[in-house]
């Protein structure tokens, strides 16, 4: 293919026929062999193949082609990082020192504890939510589908942070909760502040918020099964409910979980924002501790770093799983990154040993 690699045609034979020998009938022209590889060629060119063409005569060498700007672009990064290295290493305004002292301490380690809890629950409670509100999305009742619609379209339209501080002020609105006969007596009531406090009203909101996005997620990814296979389930009689916990869900997961796992991510940063709540959870707590002593860059860092590590055993987890619900899209599964770096210093490990075999030729 001429635009992925170099084609070099080498010249056929040349034959010279003896004066003193009769014309002979035509022979069949010989093939030549492949041209040898030269140590400097082999030190310097990516490894060629021969391929010979039908009509004989001639040999096709096909060169691997070169990409000279991917190098560039490498020693580009590879300086970008070193400078930023340097600066973390030679700046002494990230005072290493203060992080090293608050990266660990119980107060922090606390905080991340309950950072930790909100992403929990607000994720399980908003997924669980988002999966009812999906299939009344998909449903073919009008009713069903309008409170799907309109719930989706109220909760993505409100931004987070006022959806929070309205249900940790909802006390303002409803001083008692109370459980009866509409319009009429109550049987039972309770305080508002007794049964929504920060903690819960932080919840409920993330919760809710959360569950407006799940839905479209899961119903995208339940869309992109093919609806032959409800076809099938319906016509062997299975059950509207194990059809889609059986058969759409296990499939529509490959599509749902990069987006689903972008989502957790989010929340898990956006728990940050509960902070207008006073609620001691990681940010908060670190505004607390440079509020006290001005090390304003190094606490931020404790709280990156923290972010950096749960983000990536997310990212961990979230390839394992997809992985896990791979299975059946393909005959084996994709490697792991580590059987990828395994296979990658083999192939390098062979290629070293065949250079020398290739150099004494």
């Amino acid at each position: 293919m001429p635009s992925l690699s170099t084609v070099r045609r080498s010249a056929p034979p040349t034959t010279t026929a003896s004066p003193s020998s009769s014309a002979p009938p035509a022979a069949e022209p010989t093939r030549p062999p492949a041209a040898s590889i030269s140590a400097t060629s082999a030190a310097s060119e990516p490894a060629a193949h021969s391929v010979p063409l039908s009509g004989g005569g001639a040999v096709l060498t096909v060169v691997p082609r070169r990409n000279r700007w991917t190098w560039v672009g490498v020693a580009g990064v590879g300086l970008l990082v070193a400078m930023f290295v340097n600066g973390l290493v030679t700046n002494p305004g990230w005072d290493w020192p203060t992080f090293g002292r608050y990266f660990a301490t119980e107060t922090v380690v606390r905080a991340l504890g309950t950072t930790i809890q909100l992403t929990v629950l607000g994720t399980v409670a908003g997924f669980a939510l988002g999966l009812v509100l999906a299939a009344m999305r998909l449903s073919s009742n009008a009713f069903l589908r309008t409170v799907a619609w309109a719930y989706i379209w109220a909760f993505r339209s409100i931004p987070l942070i006022v959806q929070l501080l309205f249900w940790f002020n909802i006390a303002y609105l409803y001083q008692t909760i109370s459980v009866g006969v509409p319009f009429g007596p109550s049987f039972a009531s309770v305080e508002t502040n007794d049964l929504l406090g920060a903690l819960g009203a932080a919840v409920l909101g993330l919760a809710l918020h959360q569950a407006a996005y799940a839905a479209e997620i899961i119903r995208g990814g339940i869309l992109s099964v093919d609806e032959g296979q409800r076809e099938a389930a319906s016509a062997l009689g299975i059950p509207r409910r194990r059809q889609l916990t059986r058969i759409v869900l296990p499939q529509a997961m490959r599509s749902i979980l990069p987006n689903a796992a972008n989502e957790v991510i989010s929340l898990f940063k956006g728990t940050s924002i509960v902070s207008v709540l006073a609620i001691p959870e990681l940010f908060y707590q670190v505004q607390v501790i440079y509020g006290r002593n001005s090390r304003v860059v190094p606490l931020l860092l404790v709280a990156t770093v923290w972010y950096i590590i749960l983000t990536t055993l997310l990212s961990i987890g979230q390839y394992y799983v997809e992985r896990h619900f791979a299975r059946g899209s393909a005959r084996s599964l994709p490697p792991t990154p580590l059987q990828r770096l395994r296979a990658r210093w083999a192939g390098i490990a062979t290629q070293a040993a065949r250079r020398p075999e290739a150099v004494g030729r």
